[in-house]
């Protein structure tokens, strides 16, 4: 493995961390700021949109520099977020705080997905983006349960103050590790944007919406649901973060597996999955048993479904890596941020803690109907198939 995934993996870590710590931390920030659950899950609502923003907005900026200088400028954006988020005296700050070190988040997977990609052979693409990618999954088996432990233990500023220091230490690790590589030659915006012109990639990004969004339904109210429906401590949403974790670890590895191998029955294998696993966890969530196993098969066929779903849209926008690449992280954070506004809704109904499995499960059946419907419209025009895969190695040796 080169050193540089290691650098991208730490780089991960730190956004991954203060991406989901948010979760574990909800009712301590809520309480604190005076403010209900679902206001508070706006923090959750308000980072997704700014990965959705920043990630087009910044990538197309980074054209004009360096991939490795890019990547600084955003992991130092990123720090300059998390320390506004630890001092921040009301929840507007707060949630600007949030806004700002999104920004960086999809411009970052984006960019450095595809530095990881064109670091190895052509067919070992999905296994470096799954490498980088474990870095994300890493902070949910360590960094965001730790952070919720230490959150609740000595107070959740502090807990944003150590990911601002991680944050320092990925930026430390890609000025060392990570290539001098050249600005990107003959990057034109109308040039990229015509990739998206193919319908495959905007199906696959709608995938990418509601297939992760499905998860976020359930995890942004995790910690108000394993405690006043399954009845666990607050001090136990740690370990059951750490379940979350290790089945996005488990997952990814899955995904970066058999995406280069078998990448559409895969996805039909884990939204149809996760489908039926969001819709009985709302049973589930009565029973602790249930409900921890339920935690840990949501984070593993959640997590399983991206780097298929990142080789897809990269495979069909070859023309443009970086762009579709970054866009589609953003579209990841638009399921996310919808995901989480829905399930805040039907809180605010008064349907209950667990409603939001629902909307979770309908989300992922939903992604699950578009992959059936992408396929069948590819074997309605089998010959543009082979031309596009086979441009992809030759044409792009830096997928994300």
């Amino acid at each position: 493995m080169p050193l540089a995934l290691l650098a991208l993996a730490v780089g991960a870590f730190g956004i991954g961390t203060t991406e989901f710590v948010i979760m574990g931390l909800l009712p301590e920030i809520a309480a604190d700021y005076g403010v209900s659950i679902p206001a508070a899950g706006l923090l959750v609502t308000g980072y997704a949109l700014g990965v959705v923003v920043g990630a087009p907005l910044l990538t197309v900026l980074g054209n004009k520099v360096s991939r490795k200088r890019m990547l600084m400028l955003l992991m130092g954006l990123f720090v300059l977020g998390n320390v506004l988020s630890a001092l921040a005296p009301d929840f507007g700050t707060m949630l600007t705080g949030r806004v700002i070190a999104s920004l960086a988040h999809g411009s970052f997977f984006g960019i450095g997905s595809v530095v990881a990609a064109g670091l190895v052979s052509p067919d070992r693409k999905a296994g470096a983006i799954a490498t980088m990618f474990t870095g994300l999954t890493v902070a949910n088996v360590v960094g965001v349960p730790l952070g919720t432990f230490i959150g609740q233990a000595v107070g959740w500023r502090t807990t944003f103050a150590i990911v601002a220091l991680l944050g320092v230490i990925g930026l430390l690790g890609i000025a060392r590790l990570v290539p001098a590589l050249p600005r990107p030659e003959g990057a034109r915006l109308r040039g990229e944007l015509t990739a998206f012109r193919n319908p495959q990639v905007l199906l696959a990004m709608a995938m990418t919406v509601l297939g992760f969004g499905g998860v976020f339904a359930a995890i942004t109210y995790i910690a108000p649901m394993m405690t006043e429906v399954a009845g666990y401590s607050d001090g136990a949403v740690t370990w059951l973060l750490v379940l979350f974790g290790a089945g996005m670890f488990l997952g990814n590895l899955l995904g970066g597996r058999y995406a280069d191998r078998a990448l559409m029955p895969l996805l039909y294998a884990t939204l149809g999955g996760l489908a039926i696993v969001l819709a009985l966890f709302t049973v589930a969530a009565h029973d602790k048993v249930l409900a921890a196993i339920a935690v840990l098969l949501v984070g593993a066929l959640g997590f399983a479904t991206v780097p298929p779903l990142q080789k897809r849209v990269l495979d069909q926008a070859h023309g443009a890596p970086a762009l579709a690449s970054a866009v589609n992280i953003g579209a990841f954070n638009l399921g996310n941020a919808l995901a989480a506004w829905l399930g805040g809704l039907v809180i605010a109904a008064g349907l209950g803690y667990t409603a939001p499995n629902w909307v979770g499960a309908a989300l992922a059946a939903a992604a699950l109907a578009l992959a059936l419907w992408s396929a069948a419209l590819e074997r309605r025009a089998p010959a543009a198939v082979p031309a596009e895969a086979s441009a992809v190695p030759v044409r792009t040796p830096v997928h994300h």
